[in-house]
């Protein structure tokens, strides 16, 4: 696979529910070790899009070129759990296509969440959840992840270290991400670029740039300003196998 080239590059996506349309002509491109943060109001098509990305919905007009052989990983917004069936998260992660045990704790430890592979998947908290989700994307060991709303239902706090491990995650595999919100209080702060959409592109940039543009504060005011730097993850270090920042001795034994 090409470092250089994007990978996934989407251009002049056109897509229509019977007489209403949802995507007007959009561009779109993710590169390797991105992340990109793409916001809108409710109803704005950012859900749709991605499942466009992900060869889940077909446009009717428009071009995507995936990088070949490109693997993808998927957190979807909403996920319909029966909860009366008992479903322990070791079991619910084998669901996925991967059983083998080592494979299933790999993704668990990835996201801090070995722990949770006991439990069942009806009681989890918020947090948990995504946690559990976000192992289950990671099955398919992805070049391109797809995060929708990853944090909903998650407190404030349980949103930091969220990001704060999609970060790592990042690093760790070398992977682009896109993720969806529609809430940039803290997101902003956790990606390197930002698309605001409402059915087109309005405006994409790197974030500081994108929370002072017309656009953006015609759809979201400027309710956001000074409480965008909640925490910011400056990439300035390497992170090892386990997510631990590396001292300049070991990334300098590493390169």
């Amino acid at each position: 696979m090409n470092l250089h080239s994007p990978l996934i590059d989407a251009r002049g996506i056109v897509l229509s529910f019977g007489t209403r349309r949802v995507l007007d002509r959009v561009d779109l491109s993710i590169e390797r070790r991105e992340i990109v943060t793409l916001i809108g109001p409710n109803g704005s098509g950012k859900t749709s899009l991605a499942r466009v990305l992900l060869g889940l919905l077909q446009a009717q007009e428009g071009q995507i070129i995936r990088a070949p052989h490109l693997t993808t990983g998927y957190l979807p917004q909403r996920l319909n759990i029966n909860q009366n069936l008992p479903l322990k998260v070791d079991r619910f992660l084998s669901l996925a296509g991967r059983s083998k045990r080592k494979s299933i704790e790999a993704a668990l430890d990835a996201v801090a969440g070995r722990h949770l592979a006991d439990l069942d998947v009806a009681k989890l908290s918020g947090g948990e959840l995504q946690r559990t989700l976000l192992a289950r994307a990671l099955l398919r060991d992805p070049d391109f992840l797809v995060l929708d709303e990853p944090t909903q239902g998650v407190d404030v706090t349980g949103q930091i270290e969220f990001y704060e491990l999609i970060s790592n995650l990042r690093d760790r595999l070398d992977c682009g991400i896109l993720m969806i919100s529609h809430d940039l209080h803290l997101v902003m702060a956790a990606t390197d670029r930002v698309i605001c959409l409402n059915h087109h592109v309005c405006c994409s940039g790197p974030p500081e740039a994108v929370q002072r543009h017309p656009d953006y504060l015609a759809l979201f005011g400027s309710e956001g300003n000074g409480r965008l730097a909640l925490y910011t993850h400056r990439h300035d270090h390497d992170h090892d196998l386990a997510g631990d920042v590396m001292t300049a001795h070991e990334h300098g034994r590493r390169h």
